[in-house]
């Protein structure tokens, strides 16, 4: 009988030393993407970064920070930039991702961002190419 209990209390150490040793060691947190990589994979079909790059279904980027709304040479914008008299910051810049045509009603742009870590992200990004 002895022996029988020895063995019990071994399966039940080898059966229940996995789940502390998932409870003694968190996974590790995945690494959030960069401002770039999110550009790249949110908005690059839309927009450029490169200077002397044509326009795409957007205008570029290219020094978006400090540009003054709506002036993109050769850039075809919806009507309600034409009211649009500021200039691009980092206020804007967040206020324009979580929602552009509750900013310019009739914009045309479909993305939208909640999260505002990553609209964080995103505005580093364009800070960084200014």
């Amino acid at each position: 009988m002895a022996g029988q209990a020895a063995i019990i209390v071994a399966l039940g150490a080898v059966l229940v030393a996995p789940g502390l040793a998932r409870a003694q060691f968190a996974a590790p947190e995945a690494a959030k993407p960069s401002g770039a990589e999110l550009f790249k994979r949110q908005c690059a079909a839309c927009h450029s970064v490169v200077a002397g790059e044509p326009a795409r279904q957007g205008p570029s980027l290219v020094g978006v920070v400090g540009r003054q709304a709506g002036t993109v040479p050769g850039f075809k914008y919806s009507a309600g930039f034409a009211k649009a008299d500021w200039v691009w910051d980092d206020a804007r810049l967040n206020t324009w991702l979580e929602n552009p045509q509750a900013m310019i009603p009739g914009a045309i742009m479909p993305y939208r961002q909640a999260k505002a870590d990553v609209r964080a992200a995103l505005i580093s990004y364009l800070n960084e190419i200014h």
